[in-house]
Order: C-alpha cells, then sequence, then structure tokens
C-alpha cells in the first residue's frame, strides 16, 4: 500500500524538476569563450541584474533537439535571456563547428553562447546531462533547475509564471 502510494506520488511529480543543492544559492560564475567570437569571453557577470536561464546542449544529444524548439518559443513567449552553455561539442577542425552547424539548422534563441569544451562550467553548476536549465534571478541566485527536455507543458505553466514572478522583483 506504502509503495503504491508513493509510486502514484512519484508519477503526478513534474520529472523535470530535481533538486539540486545549487538552488537558492548564487549561481556559480565561469569566463568562457563565445561560440561565435572566440577571441570575446562571455560570463555569467554580464547577466546581473536580469532574469535568465542558463540552457545546457550540445549539437550531438538528441534530446536537445527535441527541446530547441520549446527553448525558441520560450524566449518568444517570455522575452527572456537564455545563455546557452555548449557543453562538451568538440568541433572538427574549426572551432566550434558542430555547434555551429546544429544552430544553423536549427536555429539560434540564445542571447549569447558560451563554449564549455571541457565540461568544467558545466561541473560547477552540478550538470551531469544535457540538457538541463536554471533559472537564476536578478540577484544572481538560482532559484529553478530543470533536468531533461524542457517541454511546452512545463515552459506554459511553471517557467514562463516563474520567470515574470522573479522578473516583478524588486532587487
Amino acid at each position: 500500500m506504502l509503495l503504491t502510494g508513493l509510486l502514484l506520488f512519484g508519477l503526478g511529480n513534474d520529472p523535470t524538476h530535481v533538486p539540486s543543492p545549487l538552488v537558492g544559492k548564487p549561481a556559480p560564475t565561469f569566463n568562457l569563450p563565445r561560440l561565435y567570437q572566440e577571441d570575446k569571453m562571455v560570463s555569467t557577470e554580464d547577466m546581473k541584474g536580469n532574469v535568465w536561464v542558463l540552457n545546457v546542449w550540445a549539437s550531438w544529444c538528441v534530446s536537445c533537439r527535441a527541446e530547441h524548439e520549446v527553448v525558441t518559443l520560450f524566449v518568444k513567449q517570455s522575452g527572456t535571456k537564455v545563455l546557452g552553455l555548449n557543453y562538451k561539442d568538440y568541433g572538427t577542425e574549426e572551432y566550434g563547428a558542430n555547434a555551429k552547424a546544429w544552430l544553423q539548422k536549427f536555429g539560434n534563441p540564445y542571447s549569447d553562447i558560451a563554449v564549455d569544451t571541457r565540461g568544467r562550467a558545466g561541473i560547477d553548476w552540478g550538470v551531469y546531462g544535457v540538457p538541463e536549465s536554471f533559472v537564476v534571478d536578478k540577484k544572481g541566485i538560482i532559484r529553478r533547475k530543470f533536468t531533461g527536455p524542457l517541454t511546452e507543458k512545463v515552459v506554459t505553466e511553471t517557467l514562463v509564471p516563474l520567470v515574470k514572478k522573479l522578473q516583478a522583483e524588486n532587487i
């Protein structure tokens, strides 16, 4: 009986909401090369004062393809900046070739893209698979982590309302 209750409780929960020890804490900082300008850096400091989402993705990630259209929809619905973290995505001879080709094919919803070739930033953020997304408030505090591909339902019912609430908060 108890097992049945736990199973039903688990089935009713949002599978993208996996508790993270980072929620409620300052977002880890990084300073990584930009995808389209590797001589320029992108930093979490660039996002200070904004509500933003870090979306961790890779061109080799099948689930990222399924999620990509939903990320694009989220940006259109909310106007929120989404910083892409291209995770362990190795190019061919040219820097970021696989990621650039992927974005050319599927579109680019990101306000900027940081390249985490070795996965160090991903480790700091507690990433253990892609895609993963993190909502960060104006003070730089992680407010929510989503594991796995975002769905239209999660975007509409959870992510957009959360972002709007955070945008309305005074710093």
